[in-house]
């Protein structure tokens, strides 16, 4: 299994594996069993790999923090898409930077649809461990690329819901707001789950800390960086009329007992909203 993929797309594999090693605790927060399987078929690529990030993956050594903020997230997501498919049990789900965990076979109600989207390195090795089905499509290109928005078809445009978990922050401002605005144009009366992160953390000092953590800590590599962030969770709505934030969460909003004490940080702003997520309607374009 060729391994070979940019530096941001490696994220993509700290997250399968904190997924894995959260599935084999005692008390799993998100219990996504088939990482474990993944995982087992990647440790033999990873092993032989003369990357630092790959050896500690597949030794297991992840930040026990970083294995609970990861699994807290990816079952508040899940949450989001299943209150979601609740109210339109038929809905068309857009994953977009979906990695290599089977978000599909979590929440899957037997009719929806989904689209697992990713650059072309991630879905070439999504391609070895799962398979598409008439209701699981994978796409392969950058979601920056708009010619994938031909795939997504309905008639109800409501009843899509695009979800982007620890996507954006690697982007370009421009690139994201471009992204809004034309899902808004194609999409009237759909909706965005993402990711976002705090723009006061992308200056001087603190700019260098964010990738001392992800560089020196984390082990990713310098393309791994975060460039795009907002300072409030109603910030986006600047970027058009009938862009309506509908909610925010934070991990610190869990009430995972993993977190312990950290969840204190749900009443201080600053650490609340330092990377965090926000819950969008895309109202119909106006004219």
């Amino acid at each position: 299994m060729n391994i070979n993929i940019n530096d941001v797309s490696e994220t993509a594999l700290l997250t399968l594996y904190s997924h894995a090693i959260d599935a084999q605790t005692k008390d799993p927060i998100l219990n996504d069993k088939s990482s474990i399987k993944s995982v087992q078929l990647l440790n033999e690529e990873l092993a032989k790999s003369d990357k630092k990030l790959h050896q500690r993956l597949s030794k297991g050594k992840i930040d026990r923090n970083g294995v609970i903020h990861i699994a807290i997230r990816a079952k508040r997501y899940d949450k989001y898409i299943s209150d979601f498919i609740k109210k339109y049990p038929k809905a068309k789900i857009v994953n977009i930077g979906c990695g290599l965990d089977n978000r599909f076979e979590r929440i899957d109600n037997g009719e929806i649809e989904f689209f697992d989207l990713d650059l072309p390195d991630i879905i070439e090795i999504k391609k070895q461990l799962f398979n598409e089905t008439n209701r699981f499509h994978f796409i392969s290109q950058s979601v920056f690329d708009f010619s994938w928005i031909e795939n997504i078809v309905s008639i109800a445009k409501e009843e899509i819901l695009f979800i982007a978990e620890g996507v954006f922050m690697y982007c370009r401002e421009e690139d994201v707001k471009s992204l809004f605005l034309i899902l808004q144009e194609k999409f009237p009366g759909s909706e965005m789950v993402c990711e976002v992160f705090n723009s006061m953390w992308l200056k001087g000092w603190l700019k260098k800390l964010m990738n001392f953590k992800m560089q020196k800590e984390l082990h990713l590599g310098k393309d791994a960086t975060f460039h795009f962030g907002i300072r409030d969770s109603n910030e986006m709505e600047s970027w058009n009329e009938g862009i309506n934030l509908i909610d925010d969460w934070s991990y610190f909003d869990s009430d995972e007992k993993k977190l312990g004490w950290l969840k204190i940080f749900r009443h201080i702003k600053l650490f609340r909203k330092t990377q965090w997520s926000v819950h969008y309607k895309l109202n119909k374009y106006p004219k």
